[in-house]
């Protein structure tokens, strides 16, 4: 059986002031060309399938674009599941009509969390242990009391115990039918490897905030991971893998080879066979890094290249008052376009930030959480209480993000 394993596209985002729907369309076309060329039998989507909680009307019309041409495809099953950005609502919304196309759409842990699939002759041919991203209300059981650290590993528990219950009944169905388990996750595993600009939030408490590899139960043929953009294995595991975005979510990951997973599963095989397979870069991005000479003499060679180019520039060189008219007279009646100018020489600190950032960064570079951190730490509050703060702090922004989802 042929399952071909993705996550994070982040339907809806945009990049500085740029739409990039054209972007979305072009890769979920691809990814039904290969989904046909590969003759897949299961695609999962290992969740945020869109960027926002409050998806625009285009970005929500690609979704069920998509779900429409793919059942018209030979993939017998698709299993979605919710990830940190996406609204269990609003996926919930059109659950019980896509189920009835083989469409399984998983957003809380209530939702049936073990699925056997058939295959046309309705024969049990896998199962999916479809969890979805596990807010802290969902595995941890607040204690009074309890410190900072105590919190963290609690939750870490309760994702380990949640797991190891669902292998547990997969398992068990397992023994019955004789075909290969298949589970999913979107969480931020210990060690996982991240890049500045990729959108993975900071997130310090619940089952974000480096879970161990070891919580995945042995019986597991294949874990298919959402949360990292960077494709990756957990752990050096060749059958725990993030497949990554599938498009750059910023310019820091402008270098990066994207790809899904094509997972081959076969019923006399103890370990399934893993293809990456390359997603094509649908949009050019290049982030231009250094002084003036240097940046317009690369600005000169990309105007060769077929395809606009979207451009960010980086510029480290003496400080020079007509930056962005050089800028703007290099890249004329080109096809390039300038998203974002970092001038390192005249950029000033915010005043917020005070010594806790870079030159580069400003305000709008930094999650709540992370600003929140930084108010804190410039703050003339005692040490010792900044993780009680911030951890309350935390609980109820958790609790205004669950309410706007819920509403």
């Amino acid at each position: 059986m042929k399952i071909l394993h993705t996550s994070d596209w982040h339907l809806g985002r945009y990049l500085y002031t740029k739409r990039r729907y054209e972007e979305f369309e072009r890769f979920l076309d691809w990814l039904l060309e290969r989904i046909e060329t590969e003759q897949v039998h299961c695609l999962i989507v290992a969740g945020d399938i869109f960027d926002t909680t409050t998806p625009s009307p285009r970005a929500q019309q690609l979704y069920f674009d998509f779900l429409a041409k793919i059942v018209k495809t030979d993939c017998r099953h698709v299993v979605i599941i919710a990830g940190n950005h996406d609204s269990p609502s609003l996926l919930d919304a059109s659950g019980t009509l896509l189920k009835s196309l083989h469409i399984h759409v998983v957003s809380r842990i209530e939702n049936p969390g073990v699925l056997v699939l058939n295959d046309p002759t309705d024969t049990p041919e896998l199962i999916v242990c479809a969890v979805p991203f596990l807010r802290d209300q969902d595995v941890r059981k607040s204690k009074p009391g309890e410190t900072w650290d105590e919190k963290r590993q609690n939750s870490i528990e309760g994702v380990r115990e949640y797991y190891l219950r669902i292998g547990e009944e997969a398992s068990q169905v397992q023994q019955r039918l004789g075909v290969p388990i298949i589970a999913t996750g979107h969480l931020f595993t210990a060690g996982g490897q991240t890049v500045e600009g990729d959108a993975v939030r900071e997130l310090f408490v619940g089952s974000l905030g480096g879970v161990p590899v070891d919580v995945f139960p042995d019986c597991f043929d294949y874990v298919a991971l959402g949360h990292l953009h960077i494709p990756q294995k957990v752990a050096g595991s060749e059958t725990i893998r993030y497949s990554g975005s599938p498009i750059p979510m910023g310019f820091g990951e402008a270098v990066q080879d994207k790809f899904v997973n094509l997972v081959v599963v076969e019923k006399d095989k103890n370990r399934p066979e893993i293809v990456p397979i390359p997603v094509p870069r649908f949009q050019e991005m290049k982030r231009l890094q250094g002084d003036w000479p240097g940046i317009a003499a690369e600005i000169e060679s990309l105007k060769s290249e077929k395809g606009t180019i979207w451009l960010e520039i980086d510029y480290r060189g003496d400080l020079i008052g007509d930056l962005q008219a050089r800028i703007d007279q290099a890249i004329a009646d080109s096809n390039l376009e300038v998203l974002r100018i970092i001038n390192r020489p005249r950029m000033e600190k915010d005043r917020l930030l005070g010594d806790y950032c870079d030159d580069s960064q400003t305000l709008a570079d930094f999650s709540v959480e992370a600003t929140f951190r930084r108010c804190l730490e410039s703050s003339s509050i005692a040490k010792d209480r900044h993780e009680d703060i911030f951890n309350t702090f935390q609980d109820v922004w958790q609790m205004r993000n669950e309410r706007s989802i819920s509403s």
